[in-house]
Formats: C-alpha cells, sequence, structure tokens
C-alpha cells in the first residue's frame, strides 16, 4: 500500500483546509488515520477512519476537524476547520489493516505511511 498525502497550505487562524490521502491497493477495510508533527515536537495522532466503521479525534480537534473516507476513491480526507496556529504541522496519513480498538492513536500500528502535507497556520 502506498499513500499520497496532499492539501496542505498556508491559511490564517479561523480558515478551513482540507487534506486528502490517496491510497493505492485496497483499503477499504483498513484502518486509516492522520497523525501530526509541530516543529520541534512528537508526532501525534490526530484522528482515524477506524476499519471504515468508526471514527475517533484526538480532543483538541473534536468538533473542529472531520475526518472521512470514500471507498470508491481510496481516499479519506480530513476536514479541519477553525484552524489556529496551534494547528501548524506537518500532517502524515497512516493505514493498517490490523489496527486494534486500544492501539488506534498508537503510531506502532499502523504499517504504511505517507509523506506528509504541512498546514501552516498564522495569526
Amino acid at each position: 500500500v502506498q499513500l499520497q498525502a496532499s492539501g496542505g497550505g498556508l491559511v490564517q487562524a479561523g480558515d478551513s483546509l482540507r487534506v486528502s490521502c490517496a491510497a493505492s491497493g485496497g483499503t477499504s477495510s483498513s484502518s486509516i488515520g492522520w497523525f501530526r508533527q509541530a516543529p520541534g515536537k512528537e508526532r501525534e495522532f490526530v484522528a482515524v477512519s477506524f476499519r471504515g466503521q468508526r471514527e475517533y479525534y484526538t480532543d483538541s480537534v473534536k468538533g473542529r476537524f472531520t475526518i472521512s473516507r470514500d471507498n470508491s476513491k481510496n481516499t479519506v480526507s480530513l476536514q479541519m476547520n477553525n484552524l489556529q496556529p496551534g494547528d501548524t504541522a506537518v500532517y502524515y496519513c497512516a493505514a493498517s489493516s490490523t489496527v486494534i480498538l486500544s492501539e488506534y492513536s498508537k503510531e506502532r500500528a499502523y504499517r504504511y505511511w505517507g509523506q506528509g502535507t504541512l498546514v501552516t497556520v498564522s495569526s
């Protein structure tokens, strides 16, 4: 499986942005998640489409970010609303067919990773 993230850019605080992850191969039953890494910080979990059945989010983005997937196009998108400077980071998508519920927020649970797309939010 190869993942290609796209859609990053420079926006102002309060703006919206949509990043997408295109997957090669069948991923309809896989878990596909988004992680982000801000400058000088460790990579952190953002959201996941868990086996295409449930969505989970980190607390700081709940109510602002929405993850969705289109299995016909093998894409997973992250709609980000009311962006804040603290959301500035490189956003990575990751996928695996073996993620278990207790591990969906852990990097080690994901086998495949995209290259990342930079989101910069100015104040």
